[in-house]
């Protein structure tokens, strides 16, 4: 007996199976698939992307619906187009061959008319990204009042890029009794919140653990300077000649420079951020799935969704806001029973996050050396010795032959194998051969600083900062590096930041007449200098600080004190996707730039060393 077939599946998908060359279920299919096919119930579902949750709610959504009524029976919620696409193809190929289905993606960027007409032909199943789902639901052009089944994929990343409101204005629309499946790699607080909200007494599986890292990934970091970041960057990719890589950058910005680096210094690279259009991400996307492009940077907004095959490397070129993202990036490979390598570049500021990180995933990190120049040149000599041993000859070489023996006969096969080789030693020779060693002792860094000073700055979340935009704002001005800014602490009206004692001069000199777009700028030093804990995070009260403290300057300073009470934190929590790339960061840095002729003609340089 087929191991699907055991699950309980019908003829026709069973047949689809096949065709797929599917020979095993997933882990989290053999859980899932006759708990949904036996009874209608809610369900709560952990596993990390990659591991077949798609067929593992698309198989019995596809066998309790009735093919033969155009009613909209199922919906599945996913949190970007891609996704979206990818779902509503793999269920197409699940359905093959159920005669009159209709699947029909419903998504942003698209035209509204031409997915209203094709629901309105009778759409089984309709697979949507809650930002269009509602507003086709608003101008009534979809009715989901009578659907059975509602899916929730990938429901963390949903409620991470600010979708929840959606989503319960969405469900609001579907009848009580429908069963609800929500599929989830983490389970944040968030997630349980809308599992008790939207779900009764839903059956839970997990498969792994929660907030687990996919077991096929080995987790790995570099401790380095930050101005080494990039330098760092470049050695893991040549000692790796055949990677194919997804590259995490915090920031549009930074994620648009590095790439820009990379394609300078001769690395087949792209950009993918929230500034591209949709048809250069599509163009993007098509290159790196066909390997044109070995190195694709990009935010963790942008990247939602990708599911690329073969994947070597997931690279941390920052570490994300949020530390649960860290496992949605990692888990981008070892996907379908493949192994993978998620690498961390970390500075000595970061290096206390790697804890916090193997908490969630409950794996260990091993801390590994950024290559010497000549490892380089060696792992580039042997994979070079592979490539030509594995060369398939071409024939047609054979006519031209013998006047390549005439012109290299003088050589004998050992000259002659050290010409070949030395065509690509050399140049990675000649280029690291003075190479330095980027690595620093684990002990170098602070746990916390002894020699630390903490500011108070007037400026915050009404001026449109959160912690990362301050902290770029801060050190660019200050013509500091990354990590001589730390716990910077964003509150609305006014904002904390640490400096070591030995810029602590400088700092007050350069605000002392500083004004930012015809305001008074003001930085004094803070009463809880050294108390704080946590340094740059998101929200949260300043567990170190007295709140009166805070209304005494705001009183000094003749403004309310908003900002004591509200006490928000400072990372745009509404802004959705969380990871800085909100519009008011893109005004405030065009403001920044044409105020200071300084920062406009250094602050890229900078960045581009760290």
């Amino acid at each position: 007996m087929n191991k699907f077939e055991a699950l309980g599946l019908e003829e026709n998908l069973l047949k689809a199976i096949a065709d797929m060359g599917f020979e095993t279920p997933s882990d989290v299919q053999e859980k899932a698939i006759p708990i949904l096919l036996e009874k209608d119930t809610d369900m709560v579902s952990l596993a990390q992307t990659g591991t077949g949750k798609t067929a593992a709610f698309g198989f019995p959504m596809l066998q309790k619906i009735n093919i033969d009524s155009r009613t909209t029976q199922g919906l599945i919620l996913s949190p970007t187009r891609e996704l979206c696409l990818q779902i509503t193809n793999e269920i197409k190929n699940y359905g093959k061959y159920c005669k009159g289905l209709n699947v029909v993606a419903i998504y942003g960027g698209a035209s509204i008319t031409d997915q209203a007409r094709d629901v309105k032909r009778g759409a089984q199943i309709i697979v949507a990204t809650p930002g269009r789902m509602k507003d086709m639901i608003g101008r009534r052009l979809v009715d989901i009042s009578k659907i059975e089944y509602c899916v929730l994929d990938e429901a963390d990343e949903m409620l991470n890029m600010g979708f929840y409101e959606d989503i319960t204005e969405i469900l609001s629309h579907s009848p009580e009794e429908k069963s609800t499946w929500l599929f989830s790699a983490t389970m944040p607080r968030e997630v349980s919140a809308i599992a008790k909200k939207f779900m009764h007494s839903p059956v839970e599986i997990t498969v792994g653990g929660k907030n687990m890292g996919a077991e096929n990934v080995s987790h790995e970091f570099y401790l380095v300077n930050a101005r080494d970041r990039y330098q760092s960057l470049k050695r893991l990719a040549d000692a790796n000649p055949s990677i194919f890589s997804v590259i995490f950058c915090r920031t549009k910005r930074d994620t648009q420079k590095v790439a820009e680096l990379l394609i300078e210094d001769g690395y087949s690279a792209a950009a993918l951020h929230g500034d591209l259009s949709q048809n250069q991400r599509d163009m993007v996307m098509k290159s790196f799935r066909n390997r044109q492009i070995q190195m694709l940077v990009a935010t963790d907004v942008a990247a939602r969704g990708i599911d690329v095959e073969n994947i070597t490397h997931v690279i941390n070129y920052q570490l994300p806001d949020e530390i649960e993202t860290y496992t949605h990036r990692s888990g981008r490979t070892g996907r379908a029973g493949k192994t993978g390598v998620s690498i961390v570049i970390v500075s000595k500021s970061e290096r206390r996050k790697i804890s916090a990180i193997e908490k969630i995933i409950q794996k260990k990190f091993v801390q590994k050396d950024v290559p010497s120049g000549m490892e380089i040149c060696e792992v580039q000599l042997f994979h070079l010795a592979n490539k030509i041993k594995n060369t398939e000859i071409n024939h047609d070489i054979d006519t031209y032959l013998p006047n390549i023996n005439d012109v290299l006969e003088e050589f004998s096969k050992e000259e002659l194998i050290k010409k070949v080789f030395s065509v690509e030693f050399t140049r990675f020779y000649n280029y690291y051969k003075k190479a330095k060693d980027l690595n620093i002792s684990g002990d170098d860094y602070k746990e916390e600083s002894k020699d630390s000073v903490r500011y108070f700055i007037n400026i915050g979340e009404r001026d449109d900062f959160d912690w990362m935009t301050l902290k770029d704002f801060l050190k660019d001005l200050l013509n500091l590096g990354k990590d001589d800014v730390y716990k910077v602490d964003v509150k609305e009206s006014f904002s904390f930041f640490n400096t070591d004692t030995q810029h602590q001069e400088m700092v007050l000199s350069v605000f002392k007449d500083f004004q930012l777009e015809g305001r008074r700028v003001s930085v004094e030093i803070s009463k809880d200098t050294g108390r704080r804990g946590g340094g740059e995070r998101r929200g949260g009260r300043d567990r170190g600080g007295k709140r009166g403290d805070f209304k005494k300057r705001s009183d000094r300073r003749g403004s309310s004190d908003r900002g004591g009470n509200s006490d928000r934190g400072g990372s745009g929590d509404r802004d959705r996707g969380g990871s800085g790339e909100k519009s008011g960061f893109k005004g405030r840095s065009r403001r920044r730039d044409s105020s200071s002729s300084d920062n406009k003609g250094t602050g890229g340089r900078r960045r581009s060393r760290s």
